[in-house]
């Protein structure tokens, strides 16, 4: 645990150093733009020599040496062609069941789509990287290793659904489904979100979400075609996650409340521009030259105020959706994967959130409360480390302990 917290606090502060955002200067590099290679390149190899060097640490990796030693075999395994693909082409070239390798390549995959998504999208990369920390999505990344890779993809895949670069989406999920299917969710899901939905749309998708509460044996049935391997199972059994339901309604009444500041704030400043226009200095004229600089900057405005609208619109319905599953569709196995692909959008969402808040003294109010729960989350996560359908403690690596033997190997 206490590996676990340095890591976390390091690569937190490194990551309060990196700008994301830096001033550019043509044909020279700026020292914050140095600053944030060196950080980046840091938190990077920190996340990445941690995850590749573990042995044996996370819910699942038995399981998946398991499969590995299995599809070396040709012997039937429920996982993607993807997957199998990379494990072939590594036991191969390696000339052993080379697991460890495998696992490297996961790792530097995932960490590097989520450091990538977080620097290019986040508002604040610090307080996002944080986020990621403390709220387990990294420590996650432990277990069920090609879903944190498909998660990963995900996040990175959300600013071509705000540029609606539809191509490069759709080719981008097709590609992370070879490793886990189930990412296609995030294409029916991603552009609903990206609507503009208007109130009536919105009745009649509320209405369509009441069938989720008698309609339970169709719906499973549903699941059960597109996940043969879930039938008979305790894949099944379903089950919700009150925390998950928590962070979604507060995150939502956090978006609801800076949404009304700015509309205050939009308010009173227009209401002062027309105060300030219906008296016009001696010697301008209303049709003069001063009012093309005006119109110039509200022209600016507009475009700015139009893509922070599109970001909030779709940050707002993800998590919205991700409420709706939570309460609606809590028979459905393992939802909470699904609800992480909406979920995820909160450590983009947050940050865009605090930086919209108007008045600064409500900014540092809000940005405490956010750091003391998250905080208070990692805790929670961390205390529950070595408890089955965790067990990312304790923390063992290839250099001081031994692989234990896998099913394969006792039968």
């Amino acid at each position: 645990m206490i590996l676990y917290i340095t890591i976390a606090v390091v690569t937190a502060l490194l990551a309060s150093l990196v700008d994301n955002h830096p001033e550019r200067q043509s044909h020279t590099i700026t020292r914050q733009q140095l600053c944030n290679r060196v950080c980046l390149t840091a938190i990077f190899l920190i996340l990445f020599l941690l995850s590749a060097c573990r042995l044996n640490v996370g819910n699942d990796y038995a399981k998946y040496v398991e499969f590995m030693h299995l599809v070396n075999c040709d012997a039937y395994v429920p996982t993607e062609i993807g997957f199998n693909l990379l494990v072939k082409l590594i036991y191969g070239l390696s000339g052993y069941e080379n697991f460890l390798l495998v696992f490297a390549f996961y790792s530097f995959v995932t960490v590097l789509f989520f450091l990538l998504a977080m620097y290019e999208q986040s508002d604040e990369f610090g307080m996002t990287f944080f986020l990621f920390m403390t709220l387990g999505y990294y420590f996650q990344t432990f277990s069920t290793v090609r879903y944190y890779l498909a998660l990963a993809l995900a996040l990175y895949s959300m600013k071509f659904v705000l540029r609606r670069q539809w191509g490069r989406f759709v080719v981008l999920v097709l590609l992370g489904a070879t490793f886990h299917k189930s990412l296609l969710v995030v294409i029916p899901l991603y552009f609903l979100a990206s609507l503009s939905w208007k109130k009536w749309q919105l009745a009649m998708a509320a209405a369509f979400c009441t069938t989720f509460l008698f309609l339970q044996d169709f719906y499973l049935k549903l699941v059960v075609f597109l996940y043969p391997t879930y039938e008979d199972t305790e894949y099944l059994e379903g089950g919700t996650s009150y925390i998950s339901i928590l962070r979604c309604a507060a995150v939502l009444g956090f978006a609801g409340i800076v949404y009304l500041m700015r509309r205050r704030e939009e308010r009173d400043r227009s209401n002062a521009e027309t105060a300030k226009g219906s008296a016009i200095p001696d010697g301008i004229s209303e049709e003069g030259g001063n009012e093309a600089g005006i119109n110039g900057e509200k022209a600016g405005m507009n475009i700015e105020e139009a893509a922070w609208n599109r970001r909030f619109r779709v940050y707002t319905y993800l998590n919205l959706g991700a409420l709706v599953l939570y309460v609606f569709c809590s028979f459905l196995p393992i939802i909470s994967r699904i609800g992480y692909y909406l979920m995820v959008s909160q450590i983009l969402f947050l940050p865009m959130l605090l930086k919209a808040v108007p008045d600064k003294k409500w900014r540092r109010l809000f940005r405490v409360g956010i750091l003391l729960a998250a905080v208070v989350y990692f805790a929670m996560y961390l205390k529950k480390g070595a408890n089955d359908g965790v067990l990312i403690l304790p923390y063992k690596t290839f250099f001081f302990h031994e692989m234990v033997n896998i099913l394969s190997e006792v039968n």
